[in-house]
């Protein structure tokens, strides 16, 4: 029996926090209905309008219904449907569902054990409340865009989306899970806010808090982790590429700087400012001396956390997520991530299929006591 086996979500989410946080609860077992606009998720195309292979895996093992949520009959099917679920989780605006009729206070009237996740960019209430935002917009407000930069250059945004992910989609997981449980004692579902700006706060454990706590800020490009000790850095060798050393640990140091042949800068691990940037050009200087290539082969004996700087083009051919299986091949060719996590008694069984738009309107609607023709009135219009 699957983690969820029996519980029903209805995922009114689009795009990347929302989907992926529910992609989870398919995963695990629950049954997901992903309630889609007439046109679509605009998750499912790219720019150019071939399909996007992100939207196979943020959706594989759900299920789509189109609705138009501003006529009574889309509303209607999803008050029905609404009436069969455990969990709604939803990313709108605050008072876009209210508006629908949709929102917590309405539902919860008729179906008190109903746990209701809201994932937004700042929250429910508050000044930023109604603000549009993006993932770097939650970054940089809390720092983290000011941090990332060489001390002299100025900031870049991140290469992945941490507040979407980090703050939204797994934050609303761990909520929903919690909720679950707690229903269980209590027999009533609740309403569950999630900031993704505000869920970015845990991730300033590091660097952030102690600020918090009164403690200095580190200059950016200087601190500990982006830049200021010579442990912890990136160095390029001598094909153009690169390795990462995080020789945080003083044992792991003791045999960075051995196996380069750098002792003499053995007490230069955690050194900040002029001498800290001596201590980076000897080791860029003897990183320099072999490559990426030869460096990996000699490391990989050393137990001092280094590793190659690998470009995203060369993760299929990982060895060690070929040896554990974590990377499952697509319907429609490559591959896809599998659930990382691991369970030893119920086993997670991935399904790598995601649904055509509306595919499973019939299923469902017809579940929910619809008739053929008027499951053909709510089909989306065709342009």
């Amino acid at each position: 029996m699957a983690l969820l086996e029996g519980l029903k979500v209805v995922d009114f989410t689009r795009l990347l926090p929302g989907p992926l946080g529910t992609l989870f609860l398919a995963d695990f077992g629950a049954e997901v209905i992903k309630i889609e606009e007439p046109g679509g998720d605009p998750g499912r195309v790219n720019r150019d309008g071939s399909p996007a292979p992100r939207f196979g895996y943020l959706n594989r093992g759900k299920k789509s219904l189109a609705l138009d949520l501003k006529t009574d009959a889309g509303r209607d099917a999803a008050l029905r449907l609404i009436a069969q679920a455990d969990v709604v989780v939803e990313q709108f605006r605050p008072g876009v569902m209210a508006r629908l009729g949709l929102d917590y206070a309405t539902l919860s009237a008729d179906h008190p054990r109903l746990i209701y996740c809201a994932i937004s960019g700042y929250g429910q209430n508050g000044p930023y409340a109604q603000r549009a935002g993006h993932d770097g917009n939650y970054l940089s407000l809390l720092g983290l865009i000011d941090q990332n930069r060489a001390a002299a250059g100025p900031p870049h945004v991140l290469p992945t989306q941490v507040a979407d992910i980090g703050g939204g989609s797994l934050l609303a997981v761990i909520a929903v899970l919690a909720a679950l449980v707690e229903r269980n004692r209590s027999g009533h579902g609740q309403f569950i806010d999630v900031s993704m700006f505000e869920g970015l706060l845990p991730w300033l454990a590091a660097s952030g808090i102690p600020v918090l706590a009164g403690e200095p800020p580190e200059a950016p490009g200087e601190g500990r982790l982006t830049g200021g000790f010579p442990s912890y850095g990136v160095y390029p060798t001598a094909d153009g590429r690169y390795m990462l050393a995080g020789g945080l640990e003083w044992k792991f140091w003791e045999r960075l700087v051995k196996t380069l042949g750098v002792e003499d800068i053995k007490d230069q691990a955690y050194a900040l400012g002029p001498a800290g940037q001596a201590a980076r050009a000897r080791l860029a200087e003897a990183f320099g001396r072999r490559t990426q290539a030869e460096w990996e082969v000699i490391f990989a004996e050393v137990d001092c956390c280094v590793t190659p700087v690998r470009s995203l083009d060369e993760i299929a051919g990982d060895p060690h997520l070929r040896a554990r299986g974590m990377l499952l091949p697509r319907p429609e060719g490559g591959l896809m991530p599998d659930q990382p996590l691991r369970f030893s008694r119920t086993p997670t069984e991935v399904d790598c299929l995601w649904p055509e738009l509306n595919a499973d309107a019939h299923q469902v609607l017809t579940g929910l006591g619809y008739s053929d023709e008027q499951i053909r009135a709510l089909a989306p219009r065709q342009e």
